[in-house]
C-alpha cells in the first residue's frame, strides 16, 4: 500500500460508508482544534442492525485497503459505533442517538469538507 494522505484517507472511508447507504455521511476537518486526529466522519444508519453492518463494512474495506484499526468502540449494541484509524475518526450512529449527541453540534467551529463533488 502506498502512503495517503489523511484526507484522502477520510475520503476512502467516505466511499466505503456509501457503500452501505449510511445516513448523511459529514465530513469535519479538526486539525485546528484537537490533536487526537485529523478528521472526523459522522454518519449513522435507520437501525442497530444497520449501524453494526456499516461498522464492520468499513473494517472489513478498509483492511482490504491494508489500513488497521487502532480501536473500535459500541459495535454490540448499534447505538454508537467509534472507529479510529488515528488521523480519521469514524462515529457511526444509530439516527436517534445521533440527534440526541449532536456531534455536528460540538464541532461546529470546525470546517466541513464538501462532499458535493466526491
Amino acid at each position: 500500500m502506498q502512503a495517503m494522505s489523511p484526507l484522502d484517507k477520510a475520503l476512502l472511508c467516505l466511499k466505503i460508508i456509501r457503500e452501505r447507504k449510511a445516513i448523511d455521511p459529514v465530513l469535519f476537518d479538526v486539525r485546528e482544534f484537537t490533536s487526537i486526529t485529523d478528521y472526523f466522519i459522522i454518519t449513522s444508519g435507520s437501525s442497530n442492525r444497520q449501524v453494526q453492518t456499516i461498522a464492520k463494512h468499513i473494517v472489513r474495506r478498509m483492511r482490504e485497503e491494508g489500513f488497521k484499526v487502532y480501536g473500535m468502540e459500541g459495535e454490540q449494541q448499534g447505538h454508537w459505533v467509534l472507529i479510529d484509524y488515528n488521523d480519521v475518526v469514524i462515529h457511526v450512529f444509530y439516527q436517534p442517538v445521533r440527534e440526541f449527541y449532536d456531534l455536528e453540534g460540538l464541532w461546529v467551529e470546525a470546517p466541513r469538507v464538501e462532499l458535493e463533488d466526491l
